[in-house]
């Protein structure tokens, strides 16, 4: 009988070897083969193309770090995002190409892509529109963020027995409070009593929105809204008003009923396009045999005036070109944190206060641009950033460009630049900080039978941990802290954006504003993304008529590189819709979890916040 059974065990090991082993040369192949398509694709760009803006693929601000890009369950193979600049240079490029007779908006991928990104590309495509060529929109079903995207085409499709989602602008929150009570555990929290509006630690002490944050949250809420009601009014010639009461009364479900609202030109299968492209010059009976090209293989070939130049610190491996005009693009997506490693979707003080180092002592580099999408996280990593920074823009210009999110650390590395660009859908501000320490004795002791004894050389020598309830000095040197780095929070903000404290204390209070908000009260300078920062940087630095623009990518380590696809592979294998299901939920694993160890005092924005567009 022990030997069936191990017999047994062996072959179900060797079973499960062989399968994995498969399954990892599946992917690998078709991440080859795609890799080798996409270059032999490269060649040339054919007359009377269109291009396709089908989200096929992800549409990020920084690049990734992996060298395999990221890992598309759907298909089993890797793919490589698309760079937000990259998009947006190539729809440019499209303007003038000869060979693209019109943009597509086919939005049928499963590419993930932020408001505040959708906003700029909807810019870009207007943009577009103004070279005379064509834009035509068509799907089965728009969401209400696809559809904001197509409504600025000329000519919107939808499918006969399709829908469109119109429903308005909202934020929801994940409360962890009766868990904690649950379990016997305690949240200790600490934040300066005049921020009433930073929330990120009423997860673990409510239940349900304080009336601040329902305040701050509703005033967001409304002001994307107008934003975006304001935008499809004007390319839809339709009365603002009218727009609302729609979305009010969820009057817009059905193919039918878009059609009535004005909020599409023509209910009708997928055939309706050719009839359009046929209008426009461009005949074929299906969409197989026409030159449509994605917006990410278009990028692969024209890819404008970009360089990508790697960055090591202390390494030869940065070079730019002598005698060059240089405008560099950098980066700071993800939260910040403390340390000097390379991974995605977090912005390590160190190494990026190294790059803005390397930037400030190049000669060749004239300006920089830095894109920020970041909801902050380590008030020391955000200090250490601000402060190489500022040295920066004493030296040359420094503008910010910001993405979905520049807020709490995300806008306290901002607040030096010379100039601010927001998109109107970025989250900002945030100017505050909190810290936040769990008690689990109760826990282990009531539910466990652990519990937990110490000696030491001191009362305190055994630290802050979440094993054992804080002493009360203990909780007066942490708030102690927090008031601190409020203080100095403000002070840089003050500094930088050259308002009075006063001013600043009162735009502060942990709020988060929109980015139309932000221009109002002095936290942003301008509505604009990353081509107008960029456009920006070239004028103050006086080398409009001659300059390259390079993006400074950190060259990861062969340990960072397999951590990012590893980390790769887990995030992106839900077995469901990644663009449904799997980033919430890897939000919420991923952005709330380090809040259960000590991390010091935070400067960031809640991470369980969820904007539904």
């Amino acid at each position: 009988m022990n030997f069936w059974k191990i017999f047994g065990a062996t072959v179900a090991a060797c079973g499960s070897c062989m399968v994995i082993i498969i399954i990892c040369t599946i992917i690998f192949s078709n991440s080859l083969l795609s890799m080798f398509n996409i270059k032999m694709e490269q060649e040339v760009v054919k007359p009377q193309t269109i291009l396709c803006i089908d989200f096929a693929e992800d549409i990020i601000d920084a690049p990734t770090v992996s060298p395999f890009g990221v890992f598309d369950a759907t298909t089993m193979s890797f793919t490589q995002p698309l760079t937000l600049v990259h998009a947006l240079a190539s729809i440019e490029q499209a303007a003038v190409d000869e060979n693209i007779k019109g943009i597509c908006i086919r939005l049928n991928g499963n590419g993930i892509v932020d408001p505040a990104n959708i906003e700029e590309l909807r810019r870009a495509v207007e943009r577009f529109k103004n070279s005379g060529k064509f834009v035509v929109a068509y799907d089965d079903h728009y969401t209400q963020a696809e559809y904001y995207l197509a409504s600025v085409a000329d000519h919107v499709i939808l499918q006969r027995e399709g829908s469109l989602e119109w429903q308005g602008v909202g934020f929801s929150m994940v409360f962890f409070k009766s868990l904690l009570d649950k379990i016997d555990a305690q949240a200790e929290v600490f934040r300066p009593t005049s921020c009433i509006y930073k929330s990120g630690v009423e997860p673990f002490t409510l239940t349900s929105m304080s009336k601040a944050d329902r305040e701050q949250m509703t005033s967001l809420a409304n002001d994307m809204w107008d934003s975006i009601v304001n935008d499809v009014a004007k390319s839809r010639n339709i009365d603002t008003e009218r727009l609302k009461s729609l979305a009010s009364n969820l009057e817009i479900s059905v193919a039918e009923d878009a059609l009535e609202a004005g909020l599409v030109d023509v209910v009708a299968y997928e055939d309706a396009l050719y009839d359009y492209f046929a209008t426009k010059g461009v005949k074929s009976n299906n969409l197989n045999t026409m030159n449509m090209m994605s917006l990410g293989r278009y990028s692969n070939i024209v890819n404008g005036n970009w360089q990508r130049i790697p960055f090591l610190e202390g390494s030869d491996k940065y070079q730019t070109p002598a005698n060059t005009n240089l405008i560099a693009v950098v980066y700071a997506s993800g939260e910040i944190v403390d340390g000097n490693m390379l991974v995605d979707n977090y912005v390590h003080g160190s190494m990026l206060a190294a790059q803005l180092r390397q930037l400030r002592l190049d000669d060749n580099t004239k300006a920089v641009v830095l894109r920020v999408n970041s909801p902050g996280g380590s008030a020391l990593a955000s200090d250490v950033i601000w402060r190489e920074m500022e040295l920066l823009q004493q030296t040359k210009p420094i503008i910010v460009s910001m993405g979905s999110t520049a807020a709490s650390g995300g806008y306290y590395i901002s607040a030096p630049a010379d100039y601010i660009f927001t998109n109107r859908l970025t989250l900002t501000g945030s100017i505050g900080v909190y810290g936040v320490i769990f008690n689990f004795e109760n826990t282990l002791k009531k539910h466990l039978g652990i519990t937990i004894d110490t000696a030491g050389s001191s009362p305190m020598a055994n630290g802050i941990n979440i094993l054992s309830p804080l002493s009360p000095r203990q909780k007066e040197v942490l708030m102690e802290g927090v008031d601190k780095i409020y203080t100095t929070f403000t002070e840089h903000v003050a500094k930088g954006r050259n308002l009075s404290i006063d001013r600043v204390r009162d735009i502060a209070k942990g709020r988060i504003w929109s980015g139309s908000q932000a221009v109002e009260n002095g936290l942003a300078d301008h509505i604009g993304g990353i081509t107008e920062a960029i456009a920006m940087a070239a004028d103050m630095a006086d080398i409009t008529d001659n300059f390259v623009i390079y993006e400074l990518a950190p060259e990861p380590t062969q340990i960072e590189e397999f951590l990012n696809t590893v980390t790769g592979l887990f995030t992106q294998s839900w077995g469901v819709n990644p663009a449904i299901y799997g980033e919430d939920i890897k939000k919420l694993l991923t952005e709330n979890m380090y809040l259960f160890n000590n991390h010091g005092i935070q400067c960031v924005m809640p991470g369980n916040i969820r904007l539904n567009l």
